[in-house]
């Protein structure tokens, strides 16, 4: 929960700028190397999502594209993109928060994820604080199309 609370913070950050807000954490051991936080609409770059940016930092602390050792805390489901990065990653595990049921790529109908984890193996765990990472994205939503919760 602790760190799942740090993506938390990550995607509030996101929120304060306009970007939707979606956090991420890496920790290896108990230390967190590295976190990041949707960067999209600012950098004006389609790459630029937390996990992708989180995955990055932890790669240039660490010195190797390899990540074995080292578990995601992400807010959302990541889309099939960062799906991919996890996987090219070889993180050991991902936690993450909200389902997403339109682009996320762990636990809905896209089969890359469970088809390429014969492969290399990830665990997922789904559903971690999710009414908290829910609530937040409802709100950045709401907010943005001027609606009142």
């Amino acid at each position: 929960m602790k760190y799942m609370q740090m993506a938390l913070e990550e995607a509030k950050k996101a929120a304060r700028i306009g970007e939707i807000p979606v956090g991420a954490v890496i920790v290896k051991g108990d230390e967190v190397i590295a976190s990041g936080y949707n960067l999209r609409e600012t950098k004006q770059n389609a790459l630029c999502h937390a996990e992708v940016l989180a995955i990055e930092e932890a790669c240039e602390k660490l010195g190797s594209w390899r990540l074995t050792d080292c578990d995601l805390y992400v807010t959302l489901e990541p889309c099939l993109m960062c799906t991919g990065a996890i996987l090219n990653a070889r993180l050991r595990r991902v936690y993450f928060g909200a389902y997403d049921d339109k682009m996320g790529s762990l636990a809905g109908g896209n089969t890359l994820f469970q088809d390429y984890c014969f492969q290399t193996p990830v665990e997922v765990y789904g559903g971690m604080m999710e009414q908290e990472c829910l609530a937040l994205l409802k709100a950045f939503f709401a907010h943005a199309r001027g609606e009142l919760l």
